[in-house]
């Protein structure tokens, strides 16, 4: 067999073995499917550096980048397999069940994992075998068997030349024109016809176990929730809070633009109606909720900004929301923690963990479990049914989705997910300023500009906003009224532009009367610092 043929026939392979896995994980879970469980892995193992890059480099987008990356790697690894398969038809095959091996561990260290888990990638490995088998020793094996060898007296001199060729010595052939051995066409189109079929069969599979499993989601349970009206209704937005510019992020992010930052390759599906919140660890009085005795309680509703710490200067990892729930304050206090349990461990059904501390959750800011994101239930990739929200700290620390357990402990006994991976304990958010207009590297018609963006000191406020144009004085700008110091505020600044080449740098200072310092600093380990800079034309 070819090399192209072999590595074609191990790519084959690799396609119905994860393409018959999606239909088999409709039933065990999404997060059972192979490339799912083997990319959660990789999510975990990755060095933190490579994961800001992606980040960086495709933003929300991250895992879609992952999951192809991942397709792309296996389908090389897949066709190298193949290759092995011809000469050694055991080193394909025992390639293959290395996989599946592989497949069949990540699903099964995955938070809630069960032994059916390992099923997708059993019966996807078990058939991409029996593929790879048939492909290279078997009925669709692309190389015709050689025909019996004929008695020399009746053997031809040479082969016989097509039509319009002249007969050539036997040491002779015409150029472009080589022998075929007999059957080679058929064991060709027989080749290539099992190719398709299965390709196209582990496609149908695989789409189609996706689209069952999409299914069988929760955006119908979802539809159905009735959020209750809030005991305390968030405080109307003060006129002109959102100045209207074009290009200047609204002061409300709409949910379908809200950035998403996680670990999880597949949104979890989490029906209300199976979901239990535990409040347990060091407490005095262990709490456990349904989401009819949350909804059941007095809700209050806030307009909160929320910030990624991956988020550069002048990122776009930060967004604004009204959002509903249940003070954490209240849950904590009735849980009555002990002395010492300093640290507060949000814990995702998917089981990712946050850590927060409990003196924060308890100070008197709108920490919630939030139920509403800007009047409807939780987007499911948001976090439906619940989520939490917490003014003034980064979401690593703070914004634990598809929330079920909060776990009272200390920061002594216990290093949430990022802690390990080189990011710090505690992530107060930085005082950041970005300018949203003009955009960078935008060209300009002299005259009077509208120069204008947003600024965040979560729980501290906004106090003061400067704008300068290349290194000269700074100049204060115009900030637009917030309903609280835990939002973001829009800012404007009219500047008369002058023909050139222009340098824009901005910077804030918070209520506390600290300004964002000058210093470029990377988003590790406890968020970014430094000037958001524009620079721009002016015709």
């Amino acid at each position: 067999m070819s090399r192209g043929r072999a590595a074609l026939a191990g790519v084959t392979a690799a396609a119905v073995a994860i393409g018959v896995a999606e239909p088999v994980a409709v039933f065990t879970g999404p997060r059972s499917a192979p490339l799912i469980a083997v990319g959660g892995l990789v999510v975990d193992a990755v060095p933190e550096p490579l994961k800001q890059f992606a980040i960086a480099v495709f933003g929300t987008y991250d895992k879609v980048a992952l999951l192809i990356g991942t397709a792309v790697l296996l389908a090389a690894i897949a066709a190298l397999l193949g290759v092995l398969a011809a000469r050694r038809l055991w080193l394909g095959l025992a390639g293959i069940a290395a996989f599946a091996a592989l497949g069949v561990a990540a699903a099964l260290t995955r938070a809630g994992a069960d032994a059916y888990d390992a099923l997708p990638s059993l019966v996807g490995g078990a058939l991409g075998a029996v593929t790879l088998w048939a492909f290279v020793a078997g009925p669709l094996a692309g190389d015709a068997a050689p025909a019996p060898a004929e008695p020399a007296s009746l053997a031809p001199a040479s082969p016989t030349p097509p039509p319009g060729i002249a007969a050539l010595a036997p040491d002779e052939s015409p150029a472009g024109w080589e022998p075929q051995e007999p059957g080679d066409h058929e064991s060709r189109r027989r080749f290539l016809r099992g190719v398709g079929l299965l390709a196209g069969t582990a496609a149908v599979a695989g789409f189609g176990g996706h689209w069952l499993a999409g299914q069988r989601g929760v955006s119908v349970a979802r539809q159905a929730v009735k959020l209750p009206t809030p005991a305390t209704p968030a405080p109307p937005l003060p006129a002109g809070a959102d100045l209207s510019l074009s290009r200047l992020a609204p002061f409300v992010t709409p949910n379908r633009e809200f950035y998403r930052i996680d670990t999880a390759l597949v949104v979890p599906q989490v029906d209300p109606a199976t979901w239990r919140l535990r409040i347990h660890g060091r407490v005095r009085n262990p709490i456990e909720l349904n989401f009819e005795d949350l909804l059941a309680r007095p809700m209050v509703e806030r307009y909160v900004t929320l910030a990624c710490v991956s988020n550069e200067v002048g990122g776009d990892l930060i967004g604004n929301a009204r959002w509903l729930g249940v003070p954490i304050r209240e849950l904590l206090d009735e849980a009555q923690p002990e002395e010492g349990a300093d640290q507060v461990v949000g814990r995702s059904v998917d089981g990712w963990t946050c850590g927060t501390p409990t003196a924060v959750l308890r100070d008197g800011r709108d920490a919630l479990l939030a139920v509403g994101m800007n009047g409807e239930p939780l987007p499911v990739e948001h976090g439906f049914p619940v989520r939490m929200v917490v003014p003034g700290l980064y979401g690593y620390v703070s914004a634990c989705k598809w929330v079920t357990e909060l776990e009272l402990t200390s920061f002594a006994d216990f290093d949430a997910y990022w802690v390990p991976r080189g990011w710090s304990a505690q992530g107060p958010i930085k005082t950041q300023s970005r300018i949203d207009t003009p955009r960078a590297r935008g060209r300009l018609t002299a005259g009077p500009v509208t120069v204008a963006g947003v600024a965040w000191a979560q729980h501290r406020g906004i106090r003061r906003v400067e704008v300068r144009v290349d290194d000269g004085p700074w100049q204060e700008a115009t900030l637009a009224p917030t309903p609280s110091v835990d939002t973001w505020v829009q800012w404007s600044w009219r500047w008369n532009a002058g023909p050139g080449e222009h340098t824009l740098q901005v910077r804030a200072t918070d209520a506390d009367g600290e300004t964002q310092p000058e210093q470029r600093r990377p988003v590790a380990p406890d968020g970014a610092t430094g000037w958001h800079t524009v620079k721009v034309t002016v015709g």
